[in-house]
């Protein structure tokens, strides 16, 4: 057995009549907006799609942006891209910054129609003078041109945004949470002499105004999904369903002889 990907396992799978409320990550959750059928063959029958190698170098920024802001958070101070970009913000002090940043715990919410225990780990969040928490996420890419959040496929983007803004919504501090949420956009330069052992990057911040309102029609789609006994429709725009098909076709002559 690979240990990278075990195939078909027998935990973490929802059962339609277990009591206790079932663990539903936002990373999850955008899995089924991209393709309900292989949400239900992940969460129901238990086999996931093979998972992408880690992003070390992304996971590496992602870290050091953290240190870099908590310095600000630590001091109470505006970070310097905060002058630069005109954002009357400093990075939110808080106790429970650290849980909700991490991966294993983050930002949670009892949903009670759904029975969906709903998680999501922030990457950061920022407060203005008002009280109100912007919502911030950090990216990092390697790319010529300046970054923007204009593509189809970074529409995923835009929902962790505003997931994390639902359930920031929905804490028991009743915090006040502003539609609008930032990317921390970091762009590996590549147009240097030569690397010299270093890697420098231009930061951006994007801000984006976001809306949470499908937010509560989609928890309780997912679990009309997850009750059904019925597998999801394959989709056109889904590149495993396609691969399935694929295969399936291919050793359909083999499998009759």
């Amino acid at each position: 057995m690979s240990d990278y990907y075990s195939g078909k396992r027998g935990r973490n799978l929802y059962e339609p009549h277990a009591r206790e409320s079932f663990r539903l990550s936002r990373s999850r959750i955008e899995n089924f907006l991209k393709c309900p059928r292989c949400f239900y063959v992940d969460r129901r029958l238990g086999v996931d799609q093979p998972p992408g190698y880690p992003f070390s170098l992304n996971s590496a920024v992602d870290a050091l942006l953290k240190k870099e802001f908590d310095v600000h958070r630590a001091e109470h101070s505006k970070h310097p891209l905060f002058e630069r970009y005109g954002i009357d913000a400093v990075p939110f002090l808080h106790p429970m910054i650290n849980t909700w940043r991490n991966t294993l715990e983050g930002l949670q919410y009892e949903h009670k129609p759904s029975g969906f225990l709903v998680t999501g780990a922030v990457d950061d969040i920022w407060q203005n003078s008002n009280g109100e928490l912007y919502v911030v996420d950090y990216k990092a890419t390697a790319k010529n041109g300046e970054v923007n959040i204009d593509a189809e496929w970074q529409k995923g983007y835009k929902n962790q945004i505003e997931m994390y803004q639902w359930l920031l919504r929905h804490q028991k501090d009743a915090f006040k949470v502003s539609s609008v949420g930032y990317f921390v956009y970091v762009n590996g330069k590549t147009d240097a002499k030569a690397f010299d052992a270093r890697l420098e990057f231009d930061m951006k911040v994007i801000p984006y105004e976001g809306d949470d309102s499908w937010v509560e029609g989609k928890l309780i789609e997912i679990k009309e999904c997850l009750m059904s006994d019925k597998l999801p429709s394959a989709s056109a725009d889904c590149d495993f369903c396609v691969y399935r098909k694929a295969v399936q076709d291919a050793l359909e002559p083999y499998l009759k002889s």
